[in-house]
């Protein structure tokens, strides 16, 4: 055991003696170079010259360590802005950190706490970045990909279309300073709110079968878009709502509309079916059957007790009903409570409501899923397990952030959108 421990620190000793060498040595290669001192006049941004002002030290955290590089320094008279051209082209403009910190920042920041992400980045790579500045990169970096989202919408080509794609809905709220909460309504005892609601949308394939032939989510499929955005489908000047068309975004990057069969999915909700009749038109619309099973679930518990083997009796006989389609069954269960308990009520409301999207063995027989906790996984594993942990309270533009990288992450579409990141700030 002694010369394990040995062997490692003698490990970290080394390694840390050959990171701040290679420090030293580009920093003395980069500062050797003067060109970017091109001239005594460069041109600013606002469009006047920017006359040189000497060279000026500036400390980065990089890869490396530590790093400082002497950089030539031009201001302009015109606008009273200053700037080194090297910081331009080397992608450190604006920061102090190196472009791969910046990238591990992102990824920290999209998967722990900022906190963590400190922690990972000195103890896995030896880079000392503060959980405050964790925070303001991660932010800054969300805030980028949340307008690259936006603006870049690529299509997969047909080809690569799978039969059968899913689009799901649902909202999550995750909790929120003080300051974003002001006279907004909420379910405490008060009638305050201690949270606002994440909207998500994901889109998936399930081609493949488990061993009892029901339909399962093809392993990578999955992609998720979400923000702390309105549910409504229209806004008040009577176009699409932000939220609805980062729907039509995400539909229209994995080829939705031109899926032989399409599927909208969600739990039972007015929003969903509002948005997915205006939005996806055509697509057919079916109730996560595990949602419909929680409401009789719930029923059982108002009228039984929580804790009650009778209930749990009558809970199960209707998820037999509703597997084998006996809606009418369920609806008579629920209505012989409904006097009594505005559970049974609401909920025998919520099946005549969805009824011709609750058709489960008809939609079975089609190799449809019906039931797969792709949608409430997506609101746990995309937002539940970053942005709802305890003592966690969100801006609305930290969080939306936040969001932006972790959804781009998990959907597989941070290396493009990094790529593309790098080509705008390459040409300035």
């Amino acid at each position: 055991m002694a010369d394990t421990l040995d062997f490692e620190a003698v490990e970290v000793a080394v390694r840390r003696q050959a990171l701040r060498l290679a420090a030293r040595v580009v920093a003395q290669r980069l500062n050797a170079d003067t060109s970017d001192q091109a001239g005594p006049t460069w041109p600013c941004a606002c469009g006047q010259p920017a006359r040189y002002a000497g060279r000026r030290p500036k400390a980065f955290a990089t890869v490396l360590g530590p790093l400082t590089l002497e950089r030539a320094y031009y201001h302009c008279a015109a606008c009273a802005a200053g700037f080194c051209p090297r910081d331009q082209a080397l992608g450190l403009e604006g920061t102090s950190l190196s472009p791969a910190v910046t990238r591990m920042v992102g990824g920290v920041g999209a998967l722990v706490s900022f906190q963590e992400g400190s922690e990972l980045l000195r103890e896995l790579a030896g880079v000392e970045v503060t959980p405050k500045h964790v925070e303001r990169a991660a932010e800054a970096l969300g805030r980028e990909i949340a307008e690259d989202e936006r603006r870049v919408v690529e299509p997969v080509p047909p080809a690569a279309v799978a039969p059968t794609l899913y689009l799901g809905m649902d909202g999550t709220g995750i909790p929120m300073r003080a300051a974003e909460l002001a006279g907004r309504v909420g379910k405490q005892p008060d009638g305050a709110a201690q949270t606002r609601e994440v909207k998500l949308c994901t889109v998936w394939s399930a081609e493949g079968r488990a061993a009892d032939g029901t339909p399962v989510r093809d392993p990578g499929s999955g992609s998720y878009s979400a923000a702390l955005e309105s549910a409504a489908s229209r806004d008040t000047d009577n176009h699409p709502s932000a939220f609805a068309a980062r729907v039509v975004r995400e539909a229209t990057r994995r080829g939705f509309a031109q899926a032989p069969r399409r599927v909208v999915l969600g739990d039972g909700a007015l929003w969903i079916w509002n948005l997915a009749d205006e939005h996806c038109p055509g697509a057919l619309q079916i109730v996560d059957r595990f949602h419909a099973k929680e409401h009789l679930s719930t029923v059982a518990k108002a009228v039984y007790g929580v804790t009650s083997e009778l209930g749990r009796q009558w809970a199960h006989q209707r998820h037999v009903e509703l597997d084998a389609g006996d809606l009418a069954a369920v609806v008579r269960a629920l209505e012989t409570h409904a006097p009594a308990h505005d559970e049974a009520r609401k909920c025998g409301e919520y099946i005549q409501r969805n009824r011709h999207r609750m058709r489960y063995p008809e939609l079975e027989a089609q190799g449809l899923c019906t039931s797969t906790g792709v949608v409430e996984a997506g609101c746990k594993v995309a937002i539940g397990t970053r942005l709802k942990r305890a003592g966690m309270h969100w801006t609305l533009q930290g969080a939306n952030a936040i969001i932006a990288l972790r959804c781009t992450k998990l959907s597989g579409r941070f290396e493009d959108c990094w790529e593309r990141r790098s080509q705008v700030r390459a040409a300035g």
